[in-house]
């Protein structure tokens, strides 16, 4: 009686054993966003992309034994680096578009263009920035969202700088101005700078 007890419990066990290893293995989300081994939220590896509308960087600090404080400080520092760097890519690539489409200005130009409207629109844009989500990992990382949320005040912004840039340049504005070149810088602007600033 114990043999066929000691077996049938045996047998028990084996058959929960097969059940457990036909079972499927849990599915991972390959759009988790994952930092230290914990879901994170997903604009600290989008690096605020994602979101709509403005414009969005995520920087990020380790854990100081200055405190928390610091620590914020020098992540908010790399948010804004990060949107500098943002911001002079869609400088360069509205005025590629802009200068394809109306014929203004040579290489060099645009390039001194690109770079003034870069450096005007990032200190306007960085003034205007604030820290807009904060995130801390179990290793005690801080990641902190940096952001201009309003498109149209960033469009207002780059229209602003780009035509005190082309006006520093005689040449170059009074071509801009003979050719009306106005609606074409507009529609890059929009473009790049995300939608209608109307």
């Amino acid at each position: 009686m114990k043999k066929l007890l000691v077996t049938t419990t045996l047998a028990f066990g084996l058959l929960g054993l097969t059940g457990c290893m036909n079972q499927p293995a849990p599915k991972v989300d390959v759009n988790q966003c994952m930092m230290d081994g914990t879901q994170a939220p997903s604009w600290v590896c989008d690096g605020g992309a994602m979101m709509e509308g403005g414009l969005f960087a995520v920087g990020s600090a380790e854990k100081s034994p200055l405190g928390p404080s610091f620590q914020r400080t020098e992540a908010i520092a790399a948010a804004r680096d990060a949107l500098a760097r943002q911001i002079k890519v869609k400088v360069k690539n509205m005025f590629k578009q802009f200068q394809a489409t109306t014929g203004i200005g040579d290489a060099q130009t645009a390039e001194k263009a690109t770079q003034n409207v870069s450096k005007q629109v990032a200190a306007a844009t960085l003034s205007g920035s604030k820290a807009m989500k904060v995130w801390i990992s179990p290793k005690g990382t801080m990641y902190v969202l940096v952001g201009m949320p309003d498109p149209k005040a960033v469009q207002q912004e780059v229209k602003k700088a780009v035509k005190t840039s082309l006006k520093n340049d005689q040449a170059l504005w009074q071509k801009f101005l003979a050719q009306k070149a106005d609606k074409e810088l507009e529609a890059a602007v929009d473009k790049e700078f995300g939608g209608s600033a109307q």
